[in-house]
């Protein structure tokens, strides 16, 4: 593939005027000075001038030139549509990247569903979970690992060729996920027994989990620094602080067991980095503790229609918490209900729990 006419026919399309105007609002929206009820941003639609082929990310997943390309093509369709969020890239090879450090296998989906892979738990599950404890070694030459160092060195390479590229489109954080999802894709479900049965394991786990999630972002971020200013872009969307904890697997514990086993080492990755927190499915039972967490600065949800909202709002942005990739129809909904989202709510989802867009 020829990703030199790509990058040109990008290159080409870029408004840096636009690009600021946009980053400038952004900036406001995270800081809680949009005057609008809700933050919706817009940039003018700018056409390719050639033919983008759809590539399929399975395909994409062990190709180096294809991954560069489809991420590339997600900076075009932002462009095309003339959508608002920031152009953004990143190494997209899905929530197996820490587990396949620790011999968990990737498991990919079909082709007709175009759907990221993730990890299949180790063969022997939590006995496993307790070996990879016993040894405590982290190689971040396996699983993959060297395919997103490659990807950052590859995209920092080939953009530093073409200006507006290099400028105007942030690479950003692969998918780290957070300690309890990853000590759950490691172990499986037997997990949840012992949060009952050996709970000094579990946190054993968590802890080494979280010191992991910590040195991999200080390593990625060493060598392709985040957005700068205290800001960070996942998705596009610009927030307060580095990173976003990916939290689809708390949502199978009750807000007690969240304050037991997964709150103090999200506290630690907040302490230290600051950001927000996503997760899938339902949180509004854990979302007041969520928000307690120091320096946790919004959240990203998907599935509002799945959520107690008031009990949400009330826990994030009206304690001055924004919301990032809200789905329309919610922000539709609110609106007809006459509630109040204090211009602490962007409109759009980012799509990250699904495809590309």
């Amino acid at each position: 593939m020829e990703l030199q006419r790509y990058f040109e026919d990008v290159e080409s399309r870029i408004d840096p005027a636009q690009e600021a105007r946009i980053a400038g609002e952004w900036k406001a929206f995270c800081d809680l000075r949009c005057e609008d009820e809700f933050f919706s941003p817009r940039r003018r639609p700018a056409p390719p001038r050639i033919e983008w082929p759809r590539v399929l990310i399975n395909h994409a997943f062990d190709d180096m030139e294809l991954m560069l390309y489809t991420q590339l093509k997600t900076v075009s369709d932002m462009l095309e549509k003339g959508g608002g969020l920031l152009l953004s890239v990143r190494p997209n090879y899905g929530t197996a990247i820490i587990p396949s450090l620790f011999g968990t296998e990737v498991f990919y989906l079909p082709d007709e569903a175009d759907t990221l892979p993730g990890a299949k738990h180790l063969d022997d599950g939590v006995d496993g979970l307790r070996r990879v404890m016993d040894e405590r070694q982290v190689d971040y030459a396996k699983g993959l690992s060297p395919r997103v160092f490659e990807f950052g060195a590859r995209w920092r390479e080939m953009a530093a060729d073409y200006p507006l590229v290099d400028r105007c489109v942030f690479l950003y954080n692969p998918d780290l996920q957070g300690p309890f999802p990853l000590v759950d894709a490691i172990a499986g479900s037997d997990l949840y027994y012992e949060l009952y049965d050996d709970p000094d394991l579990v946190h054993d786990a968590l802890g080494f989990m979280t010191d992991v999630y910590l040195d991999y972002t200080r390593k990625w971020q060493a060598l392709f620094p985040p957005y700068g200013g205290g800001y960070s872009v996942e998705w596009g969307l610009l927030h307060r602080g580095l990173t976003v904890l990916r939290n689809d697997a708390i949502v199978n514990l009750s807000e007690a067991m969240y304050r037991e086993f997964a709150m103090p080492y999200d506290a630690r990755v907040f302490r230290e980095l600051g950001g927000c927190m996503h997760f899938c499915g339902r949180g509004d039972h854990y979302i007041r503790s969520a928000c307690e967490i120091e320096n946790m600065s919004g959240i990203n949800m998907s599935q509002p229609e799945l959520n107690d909202m008031e009990a949400i709002y009330a826990a994030t942005i009206d304690q001055g918490k924004i919301i990032i990739g809200m789905p329309e129809p919610e922000i539709a909904r609110a609106g007809a209900c006459g509630r109040p989202l204090r211009g602490r709510v962007q409109s759009g989802a980012a799509l990250s729990s699904y495809r590309e867009l």
